[in-house]
């Protein structure tokens, strides 16, 4: 390994701004239970499609239905 490298040259990263960012959130299990049961129908991960849904969701400005018992 170089004691040096040279980056005069080098350029950002154009995709950057798609990385996804780790957090930590509080599911209910069936909750996750549901999607995964649905995620094993589309053959997708669960995760990537609580994504997608909350991705749908932030686009179509969709508000939750609350229901406080």
């Amino acid at each position: 390994m170089r004691a040096e490298y040279d980056f005069s040259k080098s350029r950002r990263n154009p995709y950057t701004k798609k990385i996804k960012k780790q957090i930590t959130i509080r599911i209910d299990d069936d909750t996750i239970e549901y999607f995964k049961a649905l995620a094993e129908e589309k053959d997708i991960p669960y995760q990537t499609l609580i994504n997608l849904y909350l991705r749908d969701c932030a686009e179509s400005h969709r508000k939750p239905k609350l229901k406080w018992s």
